[in-house]
């Protein structure tokens, strides 16, 4: 085996160590992780016996996203507050487990929004912590005001936001899924169906039946094909967003000293103390593999 090799398997090591050190470390969200997980192995044997291999592949995705948090921190050296690492394991299981695999997203009204909801205040936690964390870094020499951390925290996670409806606009488009759930509504208004092809609007009120290939398609009016799912998906985002910026703001104007729900979902950088992979490297396992010897 070339040293290198040896070296890579050495490194590989010490990552394992230190993830599994990370994952112990707060008690609230180790519990929280292995109940999930545990729930998790539970529903992916539930669906391979129902034959579901699709619900199978999302149990699976869901046990790796599950480390997710765990491997950030050890491999970015960032610290996350428990409130903040417990509601991305809780989010991960409920969009893949509960939405997908339990088709939460059909079954539970406003599932989907509450998830968008949180999303977009968890994306504007992500963009504040890391404009953060580099205006704490002593080697740069400016000073970033409270409002341009809210407005960077607010637009990152818009961006988010929009690319996630991008996403879901591509797969529905080019894989036939539905990711952009449909609307039924009772009214339209297009120009489509002008006549006279002078941009006038022509209303349409009072759908209660569609008609596709002469059979009625049964819901009781009109269907959207995703355009208000979006929109509504944005909106919510667009909330989330505010709520973090809005608290976000007032932490960084205070320097953290006065207490907002931005505290609990601020990361830091890592400490000596909570730096696992740094003291598994100084405690001597970071050393270089030994030449191989020959026979």
């Amino acid at each position: 085996m070339k040293k290198s090799e040896q070296e890579k398997k050495i490194k590989k090591r010490q990552f394992r160590q230190a993830l599994q050190k990370e994952l112990k470390e707060h008690k609230s969200s180790f519990v929280v992780f292995y109940t999930l997980r545990l729930l998790v192995i539970a529903s992916l044997v539930r669906q391979i016996m129902l034959g579901n291999y699709e619900g199978a592949f999302f149990c699976v995705l869901t046990i790796l996203l599950l480390y997710v948090p765990s491997w950030v921190q050890v491999r970015l050296r960032i610290e996350l507050p428990p409130p903040l690492e417990i509601t991305i394991l809780c989010f991960i299981f409920a969009a893949e487990i509960l939405g997908e695999v339990n088709a939460f997203y059909v079954n539970i009204p406003g599932w989907d929004t509450m998830l968008h909801t949180l999303n977009g205040f968890l994306a504007a936690a992500v963009g504040f912590s890391l404009v953060l964390l580099l205006n704490d870094d002593e080697r740069l020499t400016f000073d970033l005001s409270p409002f341009f951390l809210a407005l960077v925290a607010f637009c990152f996670s818009m961006t988010i936001g929009v690319m996630w409806e991008f996403f879901e606009f591509a797969m529905d488009f080019f894989l036939h899924t539905d990711m952009q759930k449909d609307t039924v509504i009772h009214n339209l208004y297009t120009v489509t169906l002008d006549t006279t092809r002078s941009n006038r609007v022509v209303a349409v009120r009072g759908i209660t039946d569609v008609l596709v290939n002469g059979e009625s398609l049964g819901v009781g009016g009109y269907l959207d094909i995703g355009i208000i799912d979006t929109m509504k998906d944005l909106l919510v985002n667009f909330v989330g967003a505010v709520v973090f910026s809005v608290t976000g703001y007032f932490y960084a104007r205070s320097k953290g000293e006065t207490r907002t729900p931005a505290q609990s979902f601020v990361p830091s950088k890592k400490t000596e103390e909570t730096d696992y992979l740094k003291q598994i490297c100084e405690g001597g396992d970071c050393r270089e593999a030994p030449p191989e010897t020959k026979p």
